[in-house]
């Protein structure tokens, strides 16, 4: 039996470009497909599109979680083991976007054993938020536990796992749907950070998109009617420093002065789609200059908007040179997610 992607028995989370509904594509860390069925067997039919280290598809099944390593290019057919002691015992399955815009995913469906049956599915979570940062927001990195505090170890794509993100685990604390616009390398501004070098783009260029990666088609603009975060977490200031770290040098520089209007306009553009959301400002335990804390803590009072804060993390800044570890990560959704709770904000979403 074969179950197409716009079947309603499945359900989907993340920023996904469906403009066909029979093939939708995942882009962003921390979309997802779910299904529920009975049967033998599943399969998956993904078509991936590379533009840099191998490529991986997370899932849980029954809630282990396993990944699959995806073909560079083309349609293949992914069987995912099932225990065949119970042939008729209910499966919960999860098919998730490990990493960032790395690589495209066109989803074309689940295959399941002839005998299957689909069954329905709970209703989505009501809490929503969404992240907007870098390569720690998209738990790049993430798996390598060996190097809990230390630089990165060489590696092509295989510790990268969104699901231990900062930002999913805090989304999970909060029992809360998730929309992670979080890109590898990225900065604020065009022509800064490492995203997309030598040509940089940065969030400004990426927020309100779909698809965003030139090395992978053309962008595609994002309809925010469809998802309403009731918080966003601004996480970016990481990668700003890139080429040149102006901001360490003089807060008071030009160049200073021009990152934080710019800060300030993506603040107002965020508010202008989301009126009601409360946006929390941060940075991430991943080391960088102090600096860039104190400019995000000028922009927000300049905003002069209550549900616009700036959060700080007990480690912020200072933790470690590589990227956050899953132990890290965790460290960070505590924090966060008891920040969040003491707000407030989702008391109105039971």
């Amino acid at each position: 039996m074969f179950i197409t992607p716009d079947s309603s028995a499945l359900q989907y989370c993340g920023r996904l470009d469906d403009t066909d509904k029979t093939a939708p594509v995942m882009i962003f860390p921390c979309s997802y497909v779910k299904i529920r069925f009975t049967g033998s067997k599943l399969a998956v039919v993904l078509e991936n599109r590379s533009a840099y280290w191998d490529n991986y598809m997370g899932y849980l099944l029954d809630g282990e979680q396993d990944k699959i390593l995806l073909a560079k290019s083309g349609k293949r057919k992914y069987e995912i083991k099932i225990n065949q002691d119970n042939t008729f015992k209910e499966h919960e399955f999860m098919l998730f976007k490990r990493m960032d815009a790395c690589h495209h995913v066109t989803f074309y469906g689940f295959e399941l054993a002839k005998e299957g049956r689909i069954l329905d599915l709970p209703k989505p979570l009501q809490r929503r938020i969404e992240v907007y940062g870098d390569s720690v927001s998209a738990g790049e990195v993430s798996e390598a536990v060996d190097y809990v505090g230390k630089e990165d170890p060489t590696h092509n794509g295989e510790y990268s796992n969104s699901w231990y993100s900062y930002a999913w685990l805090t989304a999970r604390r909060l029992d809360a749907q998730i929309h992670d616009i979080a890109q590898g390398g990225i900065a604020l501004l065009d022509q800064t950070g490492w995203f997309c070098e030598p040509r940089a783009l940065g969030m400004e260029s990426v927020w309100d998109k779909a698809r965003y990666n030139p090395a992978l088609g053309s962008a595609l603009k994002w309809d925010f009617r469809r998802y309403t975060p009731h918080v966003v977490i601004v996480a970016i200031g990481q990668n700003d420093s890139h080429p040149y770290d102006y901001m360490a040098k003089d807060l008071g520089s030009a160049q200073s002065h021009n990152w934080r209007r710019h800060y300030l306009s993506f603040l107002k553009s965020l508010r202008a789609v989301y009126p009601d959301a409360w946006i929390i400002c941060c940075t991430t335990l991943l080391c960088h200059e102090k600096a860039w804390d104190d400019a995000i803590d000028l922009t927000c009072r300049d905003m002069g908007d209550e549900k616009v804060t700036h959060f700080i993390f007990q480690r912020g800044g200072a933790a470690t040179p590589g990227h956050l570890r899953i132990p890290e990560a965790e460290e960070m959704a505590e924090e966060l997610s008891a920040y969040i709770e003491r707000l407030g904000i989702f008391h109105d979403t039971e």
